[in-house]
């Protein structure tokens, strides 16, 4: 150990010097208080040992400085003291001192007492390197353990069918947080209204699975795919016997199978007029009958319908029960076409083209300008889902860097047609442009374009060159041969 030995008393400071020196320890001395806690503060002491009384500076306000002034320092204080300073001893040990010895001092409790602080500072030490460890560790193992619950929650997600969520505009994060309200109430049935494509079936799974993992069963049905006279029994099921052809046994129906968790009924203007009474009951009383049976079945099960019609309009025209419409509509999401998202087109599609680049091995990174601007341009009738297709497909058939417009040109969105933006056409490929009947001087013709490019983009070359798909230098050479033609005519 580093011991700091303060002494008044040279014979008394030599002789105990010269012991711990003996026991294997480095000392230094000093015969006052004030030098004392000048030593202490330039050096690394595991024990100080000092008189009670010393000049300029007392044993016990050596320790009181050494304790406020130096609080993160792990130093054993001893004192000696007299028997007729046993009270201020006491005071020491208060104030935090260590231990104290009884002067004249007995050599062998000083090397007892010095073993025994030694060997705490030692276990000490071993404790403090074993603490920091264990608190890596734990600290390690949280971060992998939370790293492994990500990774199952983003497989989780991807199985439940709301996996790669993108959420970019107001609109949509409000949507979200009126999905997450509806998630924690059961009781209130939701209707989702949006064009095909805009992610009627994503809002409904959140709103069933929210953010944690569920096991709950979430079972939907499409209204529009099952033919009416096997409707009845393919939402309630039926006991054995119920009708020609049924299965021995019975079967059971969908709210059976979504007993507990949600029923997903997607396009739920296409249900028969007949059984929209019967569901409008079991979402009012929470029971049913199968068909055929006469045993009453309680539920609880939450609702989603989901349509991309008109309900208002299929209500006026009696093809929708009004009060089912009143039922339904407690809890109402509607969902805007992605034409009314413009804003959110370019981040989906840079989302979507990692997503698959990733899946399939390729290079793409991200959109062009150019190609982003094409694609906010477009109306998008098949939204979300048109957009999400196209970008496979591109990646499917090409393999670059950048999704630019000559991707787009190969897809069939836009060969041979216009894009829109505001009230003007723009013709995404010139295969339909009409060509002069008598001739057509080409060179004038490029270099017209890229007069009009510079003009468009304010003189700004990088710009027009990557609008005109060129490179800048390219661009500049053909500038400079505008220039030297110019000048000879």
């Amino acid at each position: 150990m580093h011991i700091l030995l303060a002494e008044d008393d040279i014979d008394s400071r030599i002789t105990l010097a010269k012991f711990l020196r003996k026991l294997g320890h480095t000392v230094e001395e000093t015969d006052n208080g004030l030098d004392a806690l000048t030593l202490f503060n330039n050096g690394n002491f595991h024990m100080i040992l000092s008189d009670l009384k010393m000049p300029k500076l007392s044993g016990i306000d050596l320790l009181k400085n050494i304790s406020t002034g130096y609080p993160d320092r792990d130093v054993a204080v001893v004192l000696f003291t007299g028997h007729g300073e046993l009270n201020s001893a006491i005071e020491a040990l208060r104030a935090g001192a260590y231990d104290y010895l009884l002067k004249p001092i007995n050599i062998k409790e000083l090397a007892v007492m010095v073993e025994r602080i030694a060997e705490h500072q030692h276990l000490k030490k071993e404790n403090k390197v074993l603490t920091e460890r264990f608190d890596y560790e734990v600290r390690t193992a949280t971060e992998e353990t939370k790293k492994e619950l990500m990774r199952i929650k983003k497989a989780y997600a991807v199985k439940i069918g709301i996996g790669g969520i993108g959420v970019f505009s107001e609109a949509m994060k409000r949507i979200f947080e009126q999905a997450a309200k509806f998630h924690g109430d059961r009781s209130i049935p939701v209707l989702i209204q949006g064009e095909t494509g805009t992610g009627k079936e994503i809002i409904a799974r959140y709103i069933h699975y929210g953010d944690a993992i569920v096991t709950l069963p979430f079972i939907d049905i499409n209204c529009a795919a099952i033919p009416p006279n096997v409707f009845e029994s393919e939402l309630f099921g039926y006991e054995a016997g119920a009708f020609t052809g049924s299965m021995p046994k019975g079967q059971k129906g969908k709210l059976d199978l979504a007993a507990g968790g949600t029923l997903f009924l997607d396009e739920i203007t296409e249900l028969p007029l007949e059984l929209q009474a019967k569901l409008l009951r079991v979402i009012q009383e929470k029971e049913y009958y199968r068909v055929g049976g006469l045993k009453k079945i309680k539920t609880d099960l939450r609702f989603i319908c989901a349509t991309n019609a008109d309900i208002e309009k299929s209500v006026n025209q009696g093809q929708f029960r009004q009060d089912l419409f009143y039922r339904l509509n407690i809890g109402r999401i509607i969902l805007p076409p992605l034409r009314e998202r413009q804003n959110e087109i370019l981040p989906l599609a840079n989302m979507f083209l990692k997503r698959f680049a990733q899946k399939r091995g390729k290079n793409f990174v991200k959109v062009s300008n150019n190609a982003g601007e094409v694609l906010q341009s477009y109306h998008w009738p098949g939204n979300v889902r048109e957009l999400m297709n196209a970008v496979e497909y591109i990646v499917f058939m090409h393999d670059d860097e950048e999704l630019n417009i000559k991707h787009l040109n190969n897809i069939p969105q836009f060969q041979n047609k216009h894009y829109v933006r505001g009230n003007r056409e723009y013709p995404t490929t010139f295969e339909t442009c009409p060509l002069p009947p008598d001739s057509l001087n080409l060179t004038q013709l490029n270099n017209n374009l890229i007069r009009r490019a510079l003009e468009m983009h304010n003189g700004n070359k990088t710009k027009t060159a990557e609008y005109l798909g060129l490179t800048r230098r390219i661009l500049q050479y053909r500038l400079e041969r505008l220039e030297e033609r110019k000048i000879n005519t």
